[in-house]
C-alpha cells in the first residue's frame, strides 16, 4: 500500500503515520515537563504553567511547525515571539508579587521549541533535551545548596579548567616529535587535562560527600585524587588516635583498590589490547584489596566510628598536573631509552622505579608504547609489576608513619594483595 504524504518537498517529507507518532511524542514531552512544574509548585498556589498548559505549548510549537510548511516559515518566528511575550507577561505578573524567577518562563519557551523540533523529526535530540531539562528542573534545591557552598576559589578553578580544556588543548600540535619520536604535545596536554580533571572531580566529591558518608566513602573518593595522600593522612590519624587504626586501614586499602580502577581506565583510553590478559590479574588484586577492607569494616570493634575529612587542598592543582605531564613525558623517554639500550630488561627496571612515585604516568606511557616499542605481554607484565611497586609505597608510609595496630592491619591486607598479584603474574606468563 502506497504511503500518503501530508508534506512532500525536496527537503522534507511527512506521512500521516509519521505525523501521529510525532504528535504522541510531543504530547508526552509536554506532559513530562508540565508534571514536573506543577509538582514543584507550592501547595494551593496558582500555577502559571502546569500539566495542561505545557501540553498546549508543545502542541502549539508542533502545529506552528506544521503550518509553516503550508504557508510561510515566518509563522515559526511569530509563534516564538508570542510565547516569549506570554512568558514575559507572566514573569512581570509574578514579580509584582515578589516572586522573582524565570525558570518556568524559559521552560515554556523550551517546550515550544521542543514541539517544533519533534515535528521536524529530530526525535532523539528532542528527547535528550527533555531529559536534561527535567533533570535541571527537578534538582532546584540540591543545585542551590551546592551553589551556596561553592567558594570563589572553586569557581575560579572551574573557569580555569574550562579555559584550558577548550582553548589551550585544541591548539597544541598533534604530531610526534623529540627523541625516539614518541612525544606528542596534544597527547601530553590531554594527559594533563585528564589528571587535573580527575583531581578536580575528586575534590568536589570529597567536599560534598566524603565527610558525611564516613571514613569508607572518604577513602573511596580520596582514592580518586591520590591513594598516597589517603595513606599518609590516615596513617597519621592512626598514630594520633590509636583506637581508629582499623578504620584508617579500611580507608587506605580502599583507596589503593581504587588505584586499580584507574589503571583499567587508562588502559581503556590508551590501549584496550592490554586489558585481555590483565583483566583477571588486576581483578584479583582489586578484589583482594576490597575484600580485606570489607572484612575490617565489618569486623566487630569497640572502637568509635569516625567521619574523617581529608584536607582538600587546592581544587585545581595545575602545577601538579603540569608536573605530571612532564613526568609522563620523562617516563615515556626513559622507557623508550631503556628499551633501545637494554631491551625488555630495561623496560622492567625503569618502570618499576617510576611506579614508586606514580602509577598513572607509567601506565599511560607503557600503554602507548605497547605493540610498537615492545610486546603486549611485556607491557602487561610491566603494568602489573608497577601496580605492586606502587603499593609498596603505601606500605612504607603506613609502617613508618602509622600506629602499630595499623601496621598489622596493613601488612595482613596488602599481604593478600601481593599474593593475588603474584598469582596474576603466573596467570599472565604461564
Amino acid at each position: 500500500m502506497e504511503e500518503t504524504f501530508m508534506i512532500d518537498t525536496d527537503d522534507f517529507q511527512l506521512t500521516q503515520m509519521d505525523f501521529f507518532i510525532r504528535l504522541l511524542i510531543a504530547t508526552g514531552i509536554g506532559l513530562l515537563i508540565g508534571l514536573e512544574r506543577e509538582h514543584a509548585s507550592p501547595e494551593k498556589e496558582e500555577v502559571f504553567a502546569g500539566v495542561r498548559t505545557f501540553v498546549f505549548v508543545v502542541l502549539f510549537g508542533f502545529l506552528i511547525a506544521f503550518l509553516s510548511f503550508l504557508f510561510t516559515h515566518w509563522l515559526i518566528v511569530a509563534g516564538l515571539i508570542s510565547v516569549m511575550v506570554y512568558g514575559g507577561l507572566s514573569y512581570w505578573v509574578k514579580s509584582r508579587d515578589g516572586k522573582i524567577g524565570g525558570t518556568t518562563a524559559f521552560a515554556t519557551l523550551t517546550a515550544f521549541i521542543l514541539g517544533s523540533t519533534t515535528f521536524l523529526g529530530f526525535i532523539e535530540a528532542s528527547l535528550a533535551v527533555t531529559v536534561i531539562a527535567l533533570v535541571m528542573l527537578s534538582l532546584k534545591e540540591p543545585l542551590h545548596s551546592i551553589v551556596r557552598q561553592i567558594t570563589q576559589i572553586e569557581l575560579f578553578a572551574l573557569v580555569k579548567f574550562v579555559v584550558i580544556s577548550l582553548l589551550v588543548l585544541p591548539v597544541l600540535p598533534d604530531e610526534t616529535m623529540g627523541p625516539y619520536d614518541v612525544l606528542n604535545p596534544q597527547e601530553v596536554g590531554w594527559v594533563i587535562i585528564l589528571t587535573s580533571g580527575i583531581g578536580f572531580l575528586g575534590y568536589i566529591l570529597m567536599k560534598f560527600l566524603g565527610g558525611k558518608k564516613g571514613i569508607l566513602l572518604t577513602g573511596i573518593f580520596g582514592g580518586l585524587v591520590s591513594s598516597t595522600v589517603v595513606a599518609w593522612v590516615f596513617a597519621e590519624k592512626s598514630k594520633e588516635i590509636k583506637a581508629l587504626s582499623k578504620n584508617c586501614a579500611v580507608a587506605i586499602l580502599t583507596a589503593s583498590s581504587i588505584m586499580v580502577i584507574r589503571v583499567f581506565v587508562w588502559m581503556t583510553i590508551f590501549n584496550q589490547e592490554l586489558i585481555g590478559k590483565l583483566a583477571l590479574p588486576l581483578a584479583l588484586v582489586f578484589l583482594a584489596g576490597v575484600g580485606a577492607a570489607f572484612y575490617y569494616y565489618k569486623k566487630p570493634s569497640k572502637d568509635p566510628d569516625i567521619n574523617a575529612d581529608l584536607p582538600l587542598g587546592e581544587p585545581l592543582n595545575l602545577k601538579k598536573a603540569l608536573f605530571f605531564g612532564l613526568l609522563y613525558s620523562g617516563i615515556l623517554l626513559l622507557v623508550s631509552y631503556a628499551n633501545s639500550q637494554l631491551g625488555t630488561k630495561g623496560v622492567y627496571i625503569s618502570s618499576g622505579i617510576a611506579a614508586l612515585t606514580d602509577i598513572n604516568a607509567i601506565t599511560i606511557s607503557v600503554s602507548k608504547l605497547a605493540g610498537n616499542s615492545f610486546s603486549i605481554l611485556t607491557a602487561q607484565n610491566v603494568i602489573l609489576i608497577a601496580t605492586l611497586c606502587n603499593t609498596l609505597v603505601k606500605i612504607g608510609i603506613s609502617i613508618s608513619v602509622g600506629s602499630k595496630s595499623l601496621r598489622n592491619y596493613i601488612l595482613l591486607g596488602f599481604g593478600l594483595v601481593f599474593l593475588m598479584g603474584i598469582a596474576g603474574f603466573l596467570i599472565i606468563n604461564f
